[in-house]
């Protein structure tokens, strides 16, 4: 079996001395997965803590290979989106993109989501308790308007990885936004004024 990206820095935040789901342990993990120089999405999908699903669930993590179906006239879009799935929507879902936000923004809005789980044992349980209009009122959430999108089942490419809860605080930090028709500062740039 593959090592596992995810046992490799809970290890070492393990070694710091970091306590999991706190301010500290999301400044740590931001801080040390920005050096990530490159890495595989395909072999990403493929790591043994993360788990294939073909039907997801609303409240759960998911990163997938994504081509929307209106990629011509969207300005950008996230070719491999890291979402929380909110609710269902005809042919597909509505998901918060956690990717449309720049790394320190994302640590603000996973706190907040934190917030809002069906029990705080975090494990294959533990999921977010979201709706659009908890979205809308809720201000430690303030950020979701640039990340909540629709996504259409006939175009996620294959299987898509459920992100467990224990991996959530590596998985939103890790460099896999592949934005296509612009770059990541443009995107947090437009993400900032929409706010």
């Amino acid at each position: 079996m593959a090592d596992s990206l995810f046992d490799k820095y809970q290890a070492q935040a393990f070694k710091a001395g970091i306590t999991p789901r706190t301010d500290s342990s999301r400044a740590w993990f931001q801080d040390k997965l920005k050096t990530i120089s490159s890495l595989s999405r395909r072999g990403l999908l493929k790591d043994p803590n993360l788990v294939e699903r073909n039907r997801l669930r609303s409240g759960s993590m998911y990163m997938y290979f994504y081509d929307p179906k209106n990629r011509e006239t969207l300005p950008y879009y996230d070719a491999f989106p890291l979402v929380v799935m909110v609710e269902a929507a005809p042919g597909g879902f509505y998901g918060l993109n956690l990717h449309y936000l720049p790394p320190p923004l994302r640590a603000k809005m996973l706190d907040g989501l934190m917030d809002i789980t069906n029990n705080k044992r975090y494990d294959e349980s533990t999921k977010f308790k979201l709706n659009y209009n908890l979205l809308k009122s809720v201000s430690k959430l303030k950020w979701y308007a640039p990340c909540f999108k629709r996504y259409l089942y006939k175009h996620v490419e294959g299987s898509a990885a459920m992100v467990q809860a224990t991996e959530w605080e590596i998985a939103v930090f890790l460099p896999t936004e592949q934005f296509r028709k612009s770059g990541k500062r443009t995107v947090w740039k437009d993400s900032r004024q929409k706010v």
